[in-house]
């Protein structure tokens, strides 16, 4: 069964955005599966719907619970060079920011087809509806997107030469040498759960986006060590202090290498999985 755990947590992951979510449904999923006494003939397949299926109840469940304005999903760590299937596949953090737009079952749908390469006769028989259903769920789900979805961007050691420039210019107040390094409409977002009040949650713009940024570096993080991490595929700056980690900001860079988005995860719950060392 270790072998199922590595298997479905991407899925569940994918669609709930939450390390402790994901491993739960998992678990439940193997529970019941085990308790079983007629075992289905295709195991694995079985599993699959079984987590994508329960992953989507629990998506509607805390869709319904919890506040989504200006939620960020909790990091998970991509830094390993023989990266191993669960965390090969995990979508970009940019993606799934973009893909809390969507309801659980295109979400769903869109995680099947763009992540796992699925067909639209797979996707309709793991989630039980047609094949004209999951076609109609990709698209309304393109179109409330609304955005082109990125491909995961290649590791570069570039990256971090981008990042260092960031930190160099929060620093030393450098408004100009930071504005440089920001896209036109650059978002910033800082989720702090209900345990840490953030100064703003969200705010975009080159010239505000750079304010928050020297303005919060100065007021909490300017005596904390940093280092550099890849978070869901993406280029990240990590900030600890006495071995706890306070700040975990992820970065969304472009072509250009200009900087498109900052997430600023503060939330101690959806840090607690990560490592101030890797």
């Amino acid at each position: 069964m270790k072998n199922y755990l590595q298997l479905l947590f991407p899925y569940a992951y994918n669609i709930l955005g939450s390390v402790e979510d994901a491993r739960d449904t998992v678990q439940e999923v193997i529970y019941k599966f085990t308790s079983k006494k007629v075992v289905p003939e295709n195991q694995k397949n079985y599993l699959i719907k079984a987590v994508i299926n329960e992953a989507i109840n629990l998506k509607k469940k805390k869709s319904r619970t919890q506040p989504m304005e200006n939620w960020l999903p909790e990091p998970m760590s991509t830094d390993r060079s023989d990266l191993a299937l669960e965390l090969r596949e995990l979508v970009s953090y940019s993606i799934l920011i973009l893909l809390e737009k969507l309801n659980p079952k295109e979400r769903a749908v869109f995680i099947l087809k763009e992540a796992f390469a699925y067909t639209h006769p797979e996707i309709a028989e793991v989630l039980g509806i047609s094949v004209e259903s999951s076609r109609k769920l990709l698209s309304r789900g393109h179109q409330r997107l609304n955005e082109p979805l990125n491909p995961t961007r290649p590791k570069s050691k570039g990256d971090f030469d981008v990042l260092d420039r960031f930190v160099s210019a929060v620093r030393t107040k450098d408004l100009e040498g930071l504005q440089a390094l920001l896209s036109e409409d650059i978002a910033f977002t800082a989720d702090g759960g209900d345990k840490v009040k953030v100064v703003k949650r969200f705010c975009s713009g080159k010239t505000e986006v750079a304010e928050i940024s020297i303005l919060v570096h100065h007021r909490f993080l300017a005596n904390k060590t940093i280092r550099t991490a890849w978070i869901n595929h993406q280029p990240a700056l990590i900030y600890y202090y006495k071995g706890k980690i306070l700040t975990c900001q992820v970065f969304e860079l472009g072509q250009d290498n200009q900087i498109l988005r900052i997430s600023s995860i503060v939330d101690p719950e959806k840090l607690k999985n990560l490592t101030p060392n890797e």
